[in-house]
C-alpha cells in the first residue's frame, strides 16, 4: 500500500510516496508566486504540471492507492462551474488596499478566534477584496475552495470544504459553534462553499484524464486534505493523553497547545486558535521564524553553542521583527545589537533569537506538558537546547520523524502508524533565563 502526499508549501512543492511510515520516494521544487497582473498569485498551473509529471514518475515505480493534498493556510481558489479559475489564486503576502474597510465587516475575535492580521493573512480579507476589486470575475465563481481542497478538486472534479483550512485564521469559521462565521452569512458567501468533509474522507477517485496522464490506477482515491501544521499536529493529537505542545517549524514557527484549557488569547500578538482535524480548537501563537532566519543569515553559517555563549556574554542579541506577516511583536522593526558578525556568529545569534521568540509563543498559547519540535529547526541543536533551558519544567523533545507533516497526512489515508518517536533535548548549560530577562527588557528600550 503506497500513499502519495502532495505538500504544496509556501516555499517548496513536495511529492512524497510512503509505504507505512517510510518515505520511499520524493521530489521537490521551489514554489514562488508569480509577480504579474492582476496581482501576485500562486503559480497554480505550473504546480499542477509539475505534480502530474512527478505522479507519472512515481506511478511507474509504486502502486499508489491514495493521494493526500496538504498545503499552507491563508489560501483559496475561486473556481467556476466549468472547473477553471475565476481569478488567479491570490498570494497572501500581497498588500490589500480596500475600497471599503474590512475591519468594519469582520467578526469579533471572540467568535472566530482569528486575529486581525496584516496583508492577506486573513482569508476573509482576501475574499472581501477580490469581490470589491473584480466583481464580474468574482460573480463567475461557483465554488470557493481552500487550498488543499482545490487540489483534491483538480484531481477528482469534486468539491468539498474542510475545517482545518477554514479554521486557520480566516475569519470564516466559528470554532466554538463549529460552523461558518457571521461574516460568511453577512457577505452572502455561504453558497460558494461546498459541503463539509473530514480531512481523511475520500473525495473521489482520480479523473480519467488524470489517470491517463499519469498512469495511476483509475481507482486511486483522493482524500479531502489538510492544512500543513494540522497534519503534523494530528499524530500527537491522536497519541497523547493530557496537555502537550507541538512546535511546528518551517517558513513559520507555530506553537500549538493541545489537550489543555483554552487560554485568554491576545489577538494583537498573532495568537489564534486553529481547528484540528477532529474539529477541536487549538490555541496557537506564531511568527515567521524560518523566513526570518533566512533573512538574518542568508542561509550561511553553522550555529555553535560556544559562539552563542560568547555572544550572549557580550550582550549581543537580535530583537524582533524581520517580517511584515504577523508575530508576537507587530509593528516592531528588527534590530541586530552586535558588532561585526561572521557567518557562524550570525547563525548562532539567529538561533538564540528563534529560541527566545518560540519561548514567547509557548507562553502566549498556554503551553503545558511536554513540547515536541518538528520540522527543520529540530536539526538545530543550539535552538533546541536553549529552548529546553528556558522551559526546564517541560520536557522538550525532538521529533525523529523528518516527515511529520507527511506522516500526519498518511494517517488520513488509513495508514496505521506508531506514536511519534522523540528524543529528549538536554538543557544547554548557560545563564539562558538571565539572557531571556535581558532580551525581554531590551524590547522596551531603544538601542
Amino acid at each position: 500500500m503506497a500513499i502519495a502526499v502532495f505538500d504544496c508549501g509556501k516555499t517548496n512543492l513536495k511529492l512524497c510516496v510512503l509505504e507505512g511510515e517510510q518515505v520511499v520516494w520524493s521530489a521537490t521544487r521551489p514554489n514562488a508566486p508569480l509577480v504579474a497582473p492582476p496581482y501576485p498569485h500562486a503559480d497554480a498551473a505550473g504546480a499542477e504540471a509539475w505534480l502530474l509529471e512527478k505522479l507519472t514518475e512515481a506511478a511507474q515505480r509504486f502502486a499508489i492507492t491514495d493521494l493526500v493534498p496538504v498545503t499552507h493556510g491563508a489560501c483559496a481558489a475561486l473556481v467556476t462551474a466549468a472547473g477553471d479559475l475565476a481569478l488567479p489564486i491570490l498570494d497572501y503576502e500581497t498588500p490589500l488596499p480596500e475600497a471599503v474597510a474590512y475591519a468594519a465587516a469582520r467578526p469579533d475575535f471572540t467568535e472566530t478566534l482569528s486575529p486581525d492580521l496584516p496583508l492577506g493573512l486573513n482569508l476573509g480579507r482576501q475574499i472581501f477584496w477580490l469581490q470589491q476589486q473584480f466583481p464580474a470575475e468574482f460573480a463567475r465563481a461557483r465554488w470557493l475552495l481552500t487550498y488543499p481542497q482545490y487540489w483534491a478538486f483538480r484531481l477528482t472534479g469534486r468539491a468539498v470544504s474542510e475545517v482545518t483550512s477554514l479554521g486557520c485564521h480566516t475569519d470564516l469559521w466559528a470554532p466554538g459553534a463549529q460552523h461558518f462565521s457571521s461574516l460568511v452569512t453577512a457577505q452572502g458567501w455561504g453558497g460558494l462553499f461546498p459541503p463539509l468533509a473530514a480531512a481523511g474522507d475520500t473525495v473521489g477517485t482520480i479523473t480519467p484524464v488524470v489517470a491517463a496522464q499519469t498512469g495511476l490506477s483509475p481507482d486511486c482515491r483522493v482524500r479531502a486534505g489538510i492544512h500543513d501544521s494540522n497534519a503534523s499536529f494530528l499524530r500527537h493529537r491522536l497519541a497523547t493523553d493530557g496537555a502537550f505542545s507541538v512546535v511546528s517549524t518551517g517558513t513559520w514557527i507555530i506553537a500549538m497547545s493541545g489537550g489543555g484549557a483554552m487560554p485568554a488569547l491576545d489577538p494583537t500578538r498573532d495568537c489564534l486558535a486553529n481547528v484540528d482535524a477532529l474539529g477541536t480548537p487549538v490555541p496557537c501563537a506564531r511568527f515567521m521564524g524560518g523566513r526570518e532566519y533566512q533573512v538574518l543569515t542568508g542561509g550561511q553559517g553553522i550555529p555553535d553553542a560556544g559562539l552563542a555563549h560568547t555572544l550572549a556574554a557580550t550582550g549581543a542579541m537580535i530583537l524582533p521583527g524581520f517580517s511584515e506577516t504577523g508575530g508576537p511583536f507587530p509593528g516592531r522593526a528588527g534590530e541586530v545589537r552586535a558588532g561585526a558578525l561572521l557567518p557562524d556568529d550570525r547563525a548562532s545569534l539567529a538561533s538564540l533569537y528563534l529560541a527566545l521568540m518560540t519561548d514567547v509563543c509557548l507562553d502566549l498559547c498556554g503551553s503545558a506538558g511536554p513540547i515536541q519540535i518538528e520540522g527543520p529547526m529540530a536539526a538545530n541543536a543550539l535552538y533546541a537546547g536553549v529552548l529546553a533551558a528556558l522551559r526546564p519544567s517541560q520536557m522538550v523533545t525532538l521529533s525523529e520523524d523528518a516527515a511529520g507533516t507527511l506522516l500526519g497526512a498518511a494517517l488520513l489515508a488509513g495508514v496505521d502508524l506508531p506514536p511519534p518517536a522523540a528524543v529528549a533535548v538536554p538543557l544547554l548549560a548557560g545563564a539562558w533565563p538571565a539572557y531571556r530577562q535581558a532580551w525581554r527588557a531590551a524590547l522596551d528600550k531603544p538601542a
